[in-house]
């Protein structure tokens, strides 16, 4: 092999190498716009959506709060798979990846907002029938719904759905 083919050889590789940390570069400053637009709609629409309720305006409907919290489970158990089955492409399509991430934050996040900015500061009073034990199914909801973030386990989306429930039980026993 002669130094001329030696060394177009090594530039070869050399242009391989670049365009590689090329794409990485701008994948990354791609997630990283895609989570910061994101996060930047999710808290002007947290803000906007869930707002009436603090003034307080009175209009309640609990068995709404309950399904919505429902509907978030089922949204992050479809984001759980296809976040799995995306993983496990051999060429993943990164774009839908970091949707169905995304979706599924967002959704626990809801959850959370919910479980806090709704049950916990204007539902549960401390004189209410099984006050500690309503406290104790919210606190471990807003658990499950970090564990939902931080994880694509579908345990953690059950146990959530089956937190839902009990304190569902509970919560309408004494209305």
């Amino acid at each position: 092999m002669t130094n001329h083919q030696i060394t177009n050889q090594w530039h070869a590789k050399i242009q391989e190498v670049v365009m590689k940390k090329r794409f990485f570069q701008s994948f990354v400053g791609a997630i990283f716009f895609a989570v910061l637009v994101g996060t930047i709609f999710f808290a002007v629409l947290v803000g906007t959506v869930f707002a009436h309720c603090e003034i307080p305006c009175g209009i309640y409907d609990d068995q709404a709060r309950i399904n919505m919290i429902l509907e978030h489970i089922t949204t992050i158990e479809k984001s759980m798979k296809q976040i799995k089955h995306l993983e496990q492409e051999r060429s993943p399509d990164f774009n839908q990846l970091v949707r169905w991430i995304m979706n599924k934050e967002q959704h626990a996040t809801e959850i959370q907002t919910i479980v806090a900015q709704y049950f916990m500061t204007q539902r549960i009073k401390p004189n209410v029938k099984d006050y500690n034990q309503k406290l104790a199914l919210l606190q471990q909801m807003l658990v499950f719904s970090m564990k939902c973030k931080q994880t694509t386990d579908p345990r953690n989306a059950a146990k959530l759905k089956d937190l839902v429930k009990q304190f569902h039980q509970l919560y309408f026993a004494g209305h």
